[in-house]
């Protein structure tokens, strides 16, 4: 019998499986001990985010025995990350087979979740992960370990105070929290926010949206919707105009052909995981630019979703200029001097990278070293999206453009998309998730321990329980040897 053979998981249930859970943590001793000294009224730590970065950010602390850490989210229970809100594919491009945000325990991983449920036999006829089912999956892993998620919270601005962080917030039961470490669990655009060309600049709201947007697809029937870009968002909402009856959906695309090749899924492993962020600056830049360079390609399944509709257009070499609104729609102009009249235009555009959009740091967020301060690549190798990124120390935290300005950025984390520059992928996509949280989870424990060192210190002088009670063994003397110093 093969391990995939073995029923541990199926027919379960999830009373079954959840019980499973609790008795593997209870084996390995979960959580850990307590051992940051507490400070009155003060989180040791704060993360912003309650989707799968935020909520397994949290169980890898508390593994690691940092229990007073606060997770807020803006959104309401249930609506954390995008996987009911922009995200529309229809299934996740990862195979349902990755690990996820499980840490290592399989109980937890999304085949034990399936399995428990529906079986083996279904599990091996199921080909990708529905969407929403992901997001039911996500919601029972938080509400099985627990997580104490704050929902409808949101942090508005973050300062320093004294060797501390005062956090602004919303929703809350007060108005600022204090801490001692900041996490940015906040996902794809947690280090910026949707890319909006200049090119719509003025053109009224009503004609447009971005992909990331809460669209009213029922609105764009009749319509004629353009969609500028060929990404997996871009195709998935072309697919949602379609499928709520527009008259024809256009996909404008600068580039001459479709990607199809995603060539970090070619290299994807532990070495690359383990020694990426290990890599020389060229190296990691090469890396990361070629990935941007060759650009991931939109899901099959999802292409064949827009494709299928007779109404569905790719268009290839249409590097858009300007949009100017026209009647009751728009213009759309293209550099090989073409234009094409859409009723509505849709950016497919995905996000950009910039530190000055995160409204949480002030203006400190112009003194956050990116990697276009550090790094000039090859002529060749030039790409100003990624320049953007910041470049952050090997523990997730946060670089000062000039040093001793805001010292207090290397206690705020980036766990999200805005760490793979520098980190890799191990904070926001589903294969190298855990890993991630294992290493962020390690150098946060470090750098609270070495702030504590005296305490800790103390604490070991001052630590008087005995092992042994004095009754255990009996001293005796040692007899003298007679012979000493003779000579046979």
């Amino acid at each position: 019998m093969t391990l995939h053979e073995i029923p541990q998981f199926d027919d379960l249930g999830l009373p079954g499986l959840e019980a499973q859970v609790k008795a593997n943590l209870d084996c390995l001793l979960y959580p850990g001990k307590d051992w940051v000294p507490e400070q009155d009224g003060v989180a040791d730590i704060v993360i912003i985010g309650g989707g799968m970065c935020g909520t397994l950010a949290w169980f890898s602390l508390k593994t690691g025995g940092m229990h007073n850490v606060r997770v807020l989210d803006r959104a309401p229970e249930g609506r954390e990350g995008p996987w009911l809100t922009y995200a529309r594919m229809e299934t996740l491009r990862s195979p349902k087979t990755l690990t996820g945000p499980a840490f290592g325990h399989g109980a937890l991983t999304f085949q034990a979740w399936y399995r428990a449920q529906y079986g083996a036999a279904k599990w091996d006829a199921l080909d990708k992960i529905p969407r929403p089912m992901w997001m039911e999956y996500l919601q029972w892993y938080r509400d099985t370990l627990g997580v104490p998620v704050e929902n409808n919270v949101s942090v508005d601005h973050v300062e320093p105070e004294g060797d501390l962080l005062r956090l602004t917030v919303t929703g809350a039961d007060t108005d600022t929290i204090q801490c001692r470490k900041l996490i940015f669990a906040t996902g794809r655009d947690g280090t910026g926010g949707p890319n909006i060309p200049g090119f719509v600049k003025g053109l009224p709201r009503a004609l447009w949206a971005h992909s990331a947007d809460d669209i009213d697809f029922t609105a764009l029937k009749d319509k004629r919707v353009a969609v500028i870009g060929v990404g997996a968002s871009a195709v998935d909402n072309a697919a949602e105009a379609l499928e709520h009856g527009a008259r024809e959906v256009r996909h404008l695309v600068r580039r001459a052909d479709m990607p199809t090749i995603n060539k970090m899924m070619g290299i994807g492993s532990f070495g690359f995981t383990a020694g990426y962020a290990s890599l020389p600056d060229e190296w990691r830049w090469r890396f990361m630019q070629y990935s941007f360079a060759t650009q991931t390609p939109p899901p099959h399944g999802s292409t064949l979703r827009v494709s299928r509709h007779e109404n569905a257009y790719f268009h290839f070499g249409k590097e858009t200029i300007r949009i100017e609104q026209r009647g009751a729609g728009a213009e759309i102009f293209f550099a090989d001097g073409t234009s094409y009249y859409a009723d509505f235009v849709i950016l497919g555009t995905g996000f950009v990278i910039d530190p000055m959009a995160r409204t949480e740091f002030g203006d400190t967020a112009g003194n956050i070293l990116l990697w276009e301060d550090v790094y000039t690549p090859p002529t060749d190798e030039k790409n100003a999206d990624l320049g953007r990124f910041p470049y952050l120390n090997p523990d997730f935290t946060f670089r000062e453009k000039e040093p001793g300005t805001a010292p207090w950025l290397n206690n705020v984390y980036c766990f999200n998309y805005g760490a793979s520059a520098s980190l890799g992928k191990v904070s926001g996509d589903i294969p190298g998730i855990s890993d991630g949280a294992a290493w962020l989870a390690r150098e946060v424990a470090a750098k609270l321990y070495a702030e504590d060192v005296e305490t800790h210190w103390q604490a070991m002088q001052d630590y008087d329980k005995p092992e042994l009670l004095g009754h255990e063994w009996e001293p005796t003397e040692l007899p003298q040897d007679d012979q000493k110093g003779k000579v046979a």
